[in-house]
């Protein structure tokens, strides 16, 4: 197990330097009558750096500070207070991450768009699930897996990289919502002048003509057998699309994406930016010491 206060000291000064701007003299991000013990960027810190060490519960982690870390976090507040506090703060990760971000895709203009399953729970537990039933909106419902060819029951998490696999933007809707309603979306973001690669599931030719015409953004997907007026699909643009495919593997298996602890959608929303902000300092970390840039469990080691 890495050591958790060495890395926290690292996510630290990565976090203080990508909020430098709204942070004020106590590292604080919001206005307190009474001076907190532990100031949010320290809230940040620790929960980002918690996920990249493969530690996605609180209550394990406050338990293995406790036992090996205490004198080492002398304002650790209460883990309850923690994560109210961190839900509050889920806008200042996705800033961290997107600062992040967009000093590694500068030079960018080819982006990946793919979509994965977020369950929240069993299909057989699904009548009796009480997450999200505040209203209609954020209530999870039934979608299908293509690639485990099941059912499941909870949210879909769209994601948008550059071809390094480097984070670019990311929506979570219902599992019953189609691919192409979210790609409406992507005029509205900072995209333009770009390649967007997806797979079948992105074909729409109103879109697709929309997009251009819209912010000159160039959609590319591959064709179905039976679809007329067949364009050539590039090799190059198949062997592209494999980068996002293993970035949502190391989100499963080493960010354990579909292992949900979260009560409400404000939680698992948090959980989620949590994960990505984890990849993505993890990946500047091994831009900046020239490693491979997606060998995620060797960054920490530097």
């Amino acid at each position: 197990m890495h050591n958790i206060k060495t890395n926290f000291d690292k996510f630290y000064e990565i976090v203080k330097s990508s909020l430098q701007s709204s942070l004020n003299e106590d590292d604080n991000l919001q206005f307190y009558p009474n001076k907190p013990k532990m100031n949010d960027c320290s809230i940040i810190a620790l929960c980002i750096c918690a996920e990249s060490i493969g530690i996605d519960s609180e209550n394990y982690l406050w338990s293995k500070i406790m036992k090996d870390h205490k004198n080492d976090f002398p304002q650790l507040i209460d883990r309850s207070n923690f994560n109210k506090r961190r839900r509050r703060l889920h806008l200042f990760i996705h800033e961290v991450t997107s600062f992040i971000s967009e000093e590694l895709n500068k030079s960018e203009d080819i982006f990946l768009m793919d979509s994965i399953p977020v369950p929240i729970c069993k299909m057989a537990r699904e009548k009796r699930c009480k997450f999200g039933n505040d209203s209609f909106e954020t209530k999870p419902d039934k979608g299908y897996s293509a690639i485990g060819k099941q059912y499941y029951y909870g949210y879909k998490l769209h994601l948008v990289t550059s071809v390094n696999g480097i984070f670019h933007s990311m929506d979570l809707t219902k599992a019953s919502i189609h691919d192409v309603n979210v790609l409406k979306e992507i005029k509205y973001g900072k995209m333009n002048k770009a390649t967007l690669i997806g797979d079948k599931g992105y074909i729409s030719k109103e879109v697709k003509i929309d997009l251009f015409e819209s912010c000159n953004i160039k959609l590319e997907t591959p064709r179905r057998a039976n679809q007329k007026d067949q364009e050539h699909w590039h090799p190059v643009f198949r062997k592209c699309r494999k980068r996002i495919e293993t970035l949502f593997s190391q989100l499963c298996d080493q960010m354990m994406l579909k292992r949900n602890y979260a009560k409400s959608l404000e939680g698992l929303k948090t959980r989620l930016m949590s994960k990505i902000a984890a990849v993505t300092i993890l990946q500047s970390m091994n831009y900046s010491n020239n490693k491979p840039i997606n060998h995620l469990k060797h960054a920490l080691a530097a």
